[in-house]
């Protein structure tokens, strides 16, 4: 690659939940690396702020407003892509929560169904939606953003208080997975990126939420949290969006039914 070329030139991007963290994030160096973004997600303002960001720097950005758990938002968000840019080359998985901290044993099955909608089956969703364009150009690549508290198979998987969240990443990886084998004759490929905690507002409220829990100093956590891993630190935001960026792009050309972890090394899980 040549210093300078964009490696998603007149590329045509979804990212679920762009709006916001590591969706704004994705959305911002997809557009730096030459893509139209189509940001999608629940909050509206969120992602007219992220579309405008975009058009600064002369790159195309439309929002759509989407709730990922509603099966007609899901088709509408890419016919509406389709509408306006002719197809969908890649596709970002990124709308989640962080669902019920709480023991199995107290699990409100509402909380569980809402967590499991939104980081699993809505994901599903948006991957058979955009299929059903990327099959017949025999093109295209699907990223799922996972996580390292649900990454099962490496002695360290499980996330005390946060089963819902786990049974939800996990299933995405198993999704991620079955998925690239299913599609992967008609040249589509299917990754998944996987964040350990990730310096920002989703890592700063969860902390803050377990110092409250367990009567700890939230200062004291955070520093925890950055032990466990082998660099000493957490991760940026803009280092799973070039995750992302590496995955998407023809760089990874041969790279499909992976799970790349982007966690600073973390070893220990808490």
């Amino acid at each position: 690659m040549t210093h300078g070329s964009m490696r998603l030139k007149d590329k045509i991007a979804i990212v679920t939940g762009g709006g916001k963290g590591i969706g704004k994030a994705i959305s911002l160096a997809f557009a730096r690396e030459g893509a139209a973004v189509v940001v999608a997600g629940r909050t509206l303002s969120a992602l007219k702020e992220t579309c405008d960001e975009i058009r600064s720097m002369r790159r195309k950005a439309i929002p759509i407003q989407t709730d990922v758990t509603v099966e007609e938002d899901v088709v509408l968000l890419v016919s509406q892509t389709i509408n306006t840019f002719g197809r969908v080359d890649i596709l970002v998985n990124n709308s989640g929560v962080a669902g019920p901290i709480v023991k199995l044993a107290d699990m409100d099955l509402a909380k569980w169904n809402e967590t499991i909608a939104i980081d699993l089956t809505g994901s599903m969703l948006a991957c058979r939606e955009v299929l059903k364009s990327m099959i017949p150009r025999r093109s295209g690549s699907i990223i799922n953003i996972v996580s390292e508290g649900g990454r099962a198979g490496d002695g360290k998987s499980g996330f005390p208080l946060r089963s819902a969240y786990c049974a939800a990443k996990m299933g995405l990886i198993g999704v991620t997975e079955t998925l690239a084998i299913e599609v992967g004759e008609f040249n589509i490929r299917v990754n998944a990126v996987s964040p350990g905690p990730v310096n920002g507002g989703h890592i700063t409220n969860a902390m803050m939420g377990k110092a409250r829990a367990t009567k700890r100093p939230f200062e004291e956590i955070m520093k925890d949290l950055a032990a466990g891993s082998s660099l000493k630190r957490i991760s940026e935001e803009s280092e799973v969006a070039s995750a992302v960026v590496f995955l998407a792009s023809d760089e990874a050309s041969a790279i499909t039914g992976q799970t790349l972890p982007v966690s600073c090394g973390q070893h220990i899980n808490f």
